[in-house]
């Protein structure tokens, strides 16, 4: 039996492979990284292969996963060479579009991206997945099914790639909550009174539209009455920019993915 064989032993990868052995998957599973006490950890959390080599590595894959960061894509590619055999790789890094995927490695090797949420150690993340032309079908199944153990799975066309990545981290939430018990803190709230009341605002509100039927704009009117405190607040924010920022910083974090394109 092949193995799922991760090239990089980052947080991405970490975070797959919790969710991964979460969900039951029991297929081997090899991690290649240059860093031994990575693998080391890999090996004791979570029953991985530890491949210090990366030619071994790369042998045993059944499907290969490139989870290094978007400046060492090409140079991991390089020192893999030409692959003469059939092989399914999804490549997690940013910004890399398929066609310069597809200028490595050789003809034999078939091209997806994929871009997982952290929160996939939970199995209740999000992953975009886009396939390149000729993707077997046969492998395109193993994929979708490999990601979603660890939560939804959405296919979007290449060209929407970048903007859903810079749409869907879980660093959004993580920020929103921070900002929203900071401020709170200045008011007066002690440290965990102003989490638990920002993480209330933030998670029930969104579990609520997510699991119900009601449009997002009626949620919105049913919990700011007009006049009201949370009313004032909102129009505030915006008042002060509040969509402006958010838009801003897609943009930077697309000219980012643009940057990675390109090197």
């Amino acid at each position: 039996m092949r193995a799922t064989v991760f090239l990089g032993g980052g947080r991405i990868t970490s975070a797959l492979v919790a969710g991964l052995r979460l969900a039951g998957y029991d297929r081997p599973i090899v991690v290649h990284d240059r860093n031994p006490r990575k693998l080391q950890q890999l090996k004791r959390q979570h029953r991985v292969i530890a491949e210090p080599d990366l030619q071994n590595a790369v042998a045993q894959a059944g499907l290969l996963v490139i989870a290094v960061r978007p400046d060492s894509v090409r140079e991991l590619l390089k020192q893999i060479g030409r692959l003469h055999r059939p092989l399914p790789a999804v490549s997690l890094a940013a910004g890399i579009p398929l066609a310069k995927l597809r200028a490595r490695l050789g003809p034999s090797v078939h091209w997806a991206r994929a871009m997982p949420s952290p929160v996939c150690r939970t199995a209740r993340g999000l992953t975009a997945i886009t396939f390149g032309r000729g993707f077997p079908s046969v492998a395109k199944q193993v994929v979708r099914r490999l990601f979603a153990r660890v939560g939804q799975v959405i296919e979007i066309p290449e060209s929407k790639f970048d903007a859903f990545t810079v749409t869907y981290s879980s660093s959004h939430g993580y920020h929103a909550l921070a900002a929203l018990a900071d401020a709170a803190q200045k008011l007066g709230l002690d440290r965990r009174s102003a989490l638990t009341a920002a993480a209330h605002a933030l998670g029930d509100g969104v579990v609520a539209w997510r699991e119900g039927k009601i449009p997002l704009h009626r949620l919105l009117h049913e919990a700011a009455t007009p006049g009201g405190v949370a009313a004032t607040v909102m129009s505030a924010m915006d008042a002060a920019g509040y969509g402006r920022i958010v838009e801003h910083g897609l943009r930077k974090g697309i000219a980012r993915a643009r940057k990675n394109a390109g090197g």
